[in-house]
């Protein structure tokens, strides 16, 4: 397994490590994460054709993206992947053709030869699709120890549109799966986000999807703004430094759900996952400190479950945790690469939602907030 990473600026290619030779013309995968303007432009996908002509080429917009141990926003980061054993299988969908996501996401699974599975990377529209619905859908077509990993693309801090593309020019509402086939192929994933729990444990009474009204039948917005205190004042910017931990049962871990935006009018809250009507909540607050720790305890995860050395390590993070960090982002990034160590590539992007299992190769879970690890390599 060979990998090489490019970075654009200005739609010019300004850096380039290819430190182990990698034919460009015998490259098996493309994978680029970029502000939207930059791959939106036809002449940006049509110069990677022209570099990676027998390349599967997938393109996400990101809300920054990451290129060895730094963090780069306006650009477009590009990886190449050329395997000696292994092969690929690509799907993509739009989601206006279904009725839900639930059903996409069953659909981009069927898409996708299951014989030799072992991971499927998924890229998302971030603004169109549900992304809760979409997880369960892949689950549903999920075989069993196949790990799903990926995100919802980005678009800085705008939460305008995304886009997304397979083989194409990047556009709103596609949705594209990478399947990845090998006996060679040793993978691993963690997950963790570092934010403090407090208060009582309650449950949400009254909810639809992602919209949230009632919680222990009190008015979640009132109850919301009672715990944010001096902080209410700033929303709905503070919302990104409190988020919620949902619990959709007694025996499930929890994961956090980001709120996107209030509506003081209509007295409801609108989370960028899904909060089922029972599911528990506990309010979250910003430790920066363990923010970042969060990171160390999922690269070192992902070492916990791999017998070897990563070759390439993608960080899916959430833009929630970058607004949050500020100047500090940069420091998740060189945690992972400390973990990690020098010899893995590191690559990835800040995403509208990350996507990955709680526990090792269980059924993947959209998260909020959290930092997300996959890391790859090729044994002989």
């Amino acid at each position: 397994m060979k990998v090489a990473k490019l970075l654009f600026i200005n739609g010019e290619c300004r850096h380039e490590r290819n430190d182990e030779n990698l034919d460009y013309q015998k490259a098996q995968l493309v994978i680029g994460y970029g502000a939207r303007h930059l791959i939106e432009n036809n002449d940006f996908y049509f110069q990677l054709k022209e570099k990676f002509p027998n390349a599967e080429i997938a393109l996400s917009s990101s809300s920054g993206e990451i290129f060895c141990n730094e963090v780069y926003d306006n650009t477009v980061t590009v990886t190449i992947i050329s395997f000696s054993t292994s092969h690929i299988k690509t799907s993509q969908i739009n989601i206006e053709d279904f009725p839900n996501s639930y059903k996409a996401g069953k659909t981009l699974m069927a898409k996708l030869p299951k014989e030799n599975l072992k991971w499927v990377f998924v890229l998302s529209d971030g603004s169109r699709v549900n992304g809760s619905q979409l997880v369960q859908g892949l689950n549903a077509g999920r075989p069993d120890h196949v790990l799903i990993s990926g995100g919802l693309a980005g678009d800085g801090d705008k939460f305008e549109k995304t886009a997304v593309g397979l083989n194409q020019v990047p556009a709103s509402n596609q949705i594209v799966a990478i399947g990845f086939y090998g006996e060679n192929l040793e993978l691993s994933h963690a997950s963790y986000g570092g934010w403090e729990s407090f208060g009582l444990e309650r449950t949400v009474t009254r909810s639809h999807h992602n919209i949230l009204y009632e919680i222990d039948h009190k008015n979640a917005l009132d109850l919301y703004k009672k715990y944010l205190g001096k902080y209410a004042e700033e929303l709905p910017g503070s919302a990104l430094l409190f988020p919620l931990s949902l619990k959709s049962d007694d025996d499930s871990s929890p994961v956090v759900r980001t709120i996107l935006s209030i509506n003081e009018k209509d007295n409801m809250m609108v989370f960028a996952g899904d909060l089922p009507e029972g599911s528990k909540v506990r309010f979250m607050k910003a430790n920066m400190d363990r923010l970042i720790d969060a990171a160390n305890d999922a690269a070192s995860e992902c070492l916990k479950i791999s017998h070897n050395k990563p070759k390439m390590g993608i960080i899916v993070s959430c833009v929630g945790r970058k607004l949050v960090l500020g100047d500090r982002t940069v420091e998740e990034v060189e945690m992972v690469r400390d973990v990690l160590g020098s010899d893995t590539i590191i690559t990835g992007f800040y995403s509208y939602g990350e996507i990955s299992p709680l526990k090792p190769f269980d059924d993947c879970v959209l998260h909020n907030q959290t930092i997300t690890i996959t890391t790859v390599n090729e044994t002989e």
